[in-house]
């Protein structure tokens, strides 16, 4: 038999510069703040951790990362002893893949409590410069000839440079001429990226968790400093820090919880990963894919989504992905943003958290926070930034770089319990 999966317990520290902050503390803050909101009195009956994270061989330690994080919850009796705790890895889909591994072992029947963990520092106060290169080993390293030859050409077709430069984030680039070829093929516009990157910044200022809390007009992101065109500082993910968790149970285990944790918990009606590739111009992206199967495991629709977190990187990316998720139809993602269909009181609240762009976009953590939020949402403890009579939330992960798409992607829906 397969097992009803729900969240009972959720948290996420704030996303922003933590340069006194070490992986360990932002591991214990998240792992504790999702067990105690799953009111949770004996931790110890947590029976594996899934611990993502991507760039902590940066800080000095290549392996074994969520075990040394764990180190000091282990001796303080907070985690089980000889638990397994599992490092996964998938870009900046790497919250949604520990998200994925605990989902799947209570699906398996193998466990009851699991708790997922995603932890990143990109902040290097000595050189807040050197971690972006990292970003861009997203990409096939073995190979790396292939994808830069890939941009370059579309690039040619579309009169454009691909030249990706020192002192930015080789993904800002990738990003850059997928929104010039979508702005090319369909029309979008500046104005229009503008328009869904200002209600981000709009509804971030309303978040307190978030790295950037100011509202913004599209004229004020059209005026920012470009960095690679058509993409201004306003439209793309800030370098910060942070970490998420969220505790999940299965059906048989919430049964034995008390009314005032039940009563919280939120259902995982589907949870679907797809792979990238070297998709064709006018190919549907791999998220399509994950979305197709995760309305069908949820015996859902995309109208009946309520709120979603979606995966800007830029704020380009949320226009793609909301046609991806068909929220809208293919090419018409610009015209739906800037029409205020996404905005919190709009047909479908899109990024109500303020997105990558202004939440902040700690990589490992990523998409731990895009739950947490959609938990939120879904519980109506979302203050300021509530929208009403959420019921379904569906969240989009996506991460790592082949061709004109991600590496990974993950689509959740989940729905009140």
């Amino acid at each position: 038999m397969v097992e009803s999966v729900y969240i009972i317990g959720a948290f996420s520290t704030p996303f922003r510069r933590w340069p006194d902050k070490s992986f360990k503390e932002l591991t214990r803050e998240a792992y504790l703040g999702a067990v105690q909101d799953a009111g949770l009195e004996d931790p110890q009956a947590i029976e594996a951790a899934w611990f993502g994270n991507c760039v902590m061989h940066y800080w000095g330690q290549p392996l074994v990362r969520g075990n040394v994080s764990f180190i000091p919850l282990v001796r303080e009796g907070l985690f089980r002893e000889r638990a397994p705790i599992i490092n996964v890895e998938g870009a900046c889909a790497t919250g949604s893949l520990a998200l994925s591994g605990a989902y799947k072992e209570i699906r398996a029947g193998d466990a009851d409590l699991t708790v997922a963990v995603g932890v990143e520092k990109l902040y290097d106060a000595a050189d807040p410069s050197a971690i972006l290169p990292e970003f861009g080993k997203g990409a096939d390293q073995l190979d790396p000839q292939e994808w830069i030859e890939h941009y370059r050409k579309i690039g040619e077709r579309l009169g454009s440079v691909f030249e990706p430069e020192p002192g930015r984030s080789v993904a800002m680039d990738t990003y850059a001429m997928q929104a010039r070829l979508h702005m090319t093929q369909y029309g979008t516009t500046r104005a229009q990226i503008a328009a869904a990157c200002a209600k981000s910044h709009t509804n971030g200022s309303l978040n307190p968790l978030a790295q950037y809390r100011f509202a913004m007009t599209p004229q004020q992101v059209l005026d920012d400093r470009l960095v690679s065109d058509p993409l201004t500082r306003a439209m793309c993910a800030p370098v910060g820090d942070g970490a998420a968790a969220v505790v999940l149970c299965s059906e048989r285990h919430l049964a034995r919880l008390p009314a005032r944790v039940s009563g919280r918990a939120i259902r995982i009606r589907a949870l679907a990963l797809s792979g990238g590739k070297y998709r064709g111009e006018r190919e549907a992206g791999l998220s399509r894919a994950a979305a197709d199967r995760a309305y069908s495991m949820a015996g859902l629709s995309p109208e009946q989504v309520d709120v979603a977190e979606v995966h800007d990187a830029t704020s380009f990316c949320e226009i793609y992905q909301t046609e991806m998720m068909r929220f809208c139809p293919d090419g018409r993602g610009g015209e739906f943003a800037a029409s205020g269909a996404t905005a919190i009181d709009g047909r479908i609240a899109v990024n109500p958290s303020g997105g990558l762009v202004s939440k902040g976009h700690p990589i490992g953590a990523t998409g731990l926070s895009m739950c947490y939020e959609l938990v939120t949402q879904l519980r109506g403890e979302a203050g300021e930034r509530q929208v009403a009579n959420a019921h379904i939330g569906l969240q989009q992960n996506g991460g790592g770089i082949i061709g004109l798409e991600e590496a990974l992607c993950a689509v959740a829906i989940y729905g009140r319990a």
